[in-house]
């Protein structure tokens, strides 16, 4: 039984509408592997950043941080390259990437910032901090605040203003597995047609999370899937389907941080394992079935009526 109103935050949604690249800075500096430590400290110093790129010609080839250059100075070695303190093994993110990637791996590695690249060319096309996803959500925030204040009436006016027995809307999405490409593309238009139809601002944004994540396990695990929104004057019911492996253990894979992404999703910065659990928290009723070998099935609800008793 789920008897809670799970409250979102507009926060919360420009996460997942946002893309790195609405964000990043693309007036970065950048240093070269061969350049001495000593002159790496002019640098960091004038532009008062606390790392910085290492691009050998067009290739990025490592960062350098300022913990690597106190590291440096404290063994004497200010006259060596930047190319034997960088680090190597540098994590990037994709610049066509939900910033709710972004905001994940500043969680989960803790650095000040991250090299954006390309998917198409591997390029460097960008750098993002932490600052930056902050200014970029405030300036969010403001237009979309402009946009609600327009919106400011009940979704059921729209089914009032129509005379029948019963009304409903349908819409259906198809989803193309392993395309990250257009990843959230279906849940994004549910959102425009949503807000379009004037339904309250919070009831948008726990739908549009939920179906985003629902969306990304299909592109994620499986070759194709559908979307299904059955919208009415009492609710929005999202049925989503897919002919993918299934669901080995539904049990765990409800658990936070649980995932059987394979590697490579996981690089492409999905399959955190929180896919799931954040649907259930963000709807008021949700239904898992899956069979292994032959697909999933879930369903998912969130009542328009806040005082509806949720079961």
């Amino acid at each position: 039984m789920n008897n809670l109103i799970h409250e979102t935050s507009k926060i919360q949604e420009i996460t997942y509408e946002l893309k790195i690249q609405d964000v990043m800075d693309t007036e970065y500096q950048t240093v070269n592997s061969g350049m001495a430590v000593g002159s790496l400290r002019e640098v960091l110093r004038k532009k008062r950043i606390l790392g910085v790129p290492v691009v050998d010609g067009t290739d990025l080839v490592g960062i350098v941080s300022i913990e690597d250059f106190i590291k440096c100075m404290e063994n004497g070695k200010l006259g060596e390259t930047v190319g034997t303190m960088m680090t190597m093994d540098v994590k990037t993110l994709f610049a066509d990437e939900p910033l709710i990637t972004a905001v994940n791996k500043f969680e989960e590695y803790g650095f000040s910032r991250f090299p954006v690249i390309s998917r198409q060319t591997g390029k460097l096309v960008g750098i993002i901090t932490k600052i930056d996803i902050i200014k970029g959500i405030l300036k969010k925030l403001e237009t979309a605040y402009q946009h609600e204040e327009e919106r400011r009436y009940r979704a059921s006016h729209i089914f009032n203003d129509i005379v029948a027995d019963d009304i409903s809307i349908d819409l259906k999405y198809f989803i193309e597995g392993k395309n990250f490409d257009k990843a959230g593309e279906a849940s994004t238009g549910l959102k425009k047609t949503l807000n379009r139809l004037g339904f309250p601002p919070d009831i948008v944004r726990r739908v549009t999370i939920s179906t985003y994540e629902a969306e990304i396990n299909i592109v994620s695990y499986t070759d194709k899937g559908e979307i299904h929104a059955f919208i009415d004057s009492n609710q929005i019911r999202i049925v989503v389907t897919d002919t993918g492996p299934g669901i080995l253990d539904i049990e765990k894979a409800m658990l936070p941080g649980f995932s059987t992404a394979p590697g490579w999703v996981r690089e492409l910065g999905f399959g955190a394992g929180m896919g799931l659990p954040n649907i259930k928290k963000f709807t008021d009723k949700m239904t898992l079935e899956s069979v292994v070998g032959e697909g999933t099935r879930l369903e998912t609800v969130v009542f328009l009526d806040s005082n509806k008793n949720k079961l």
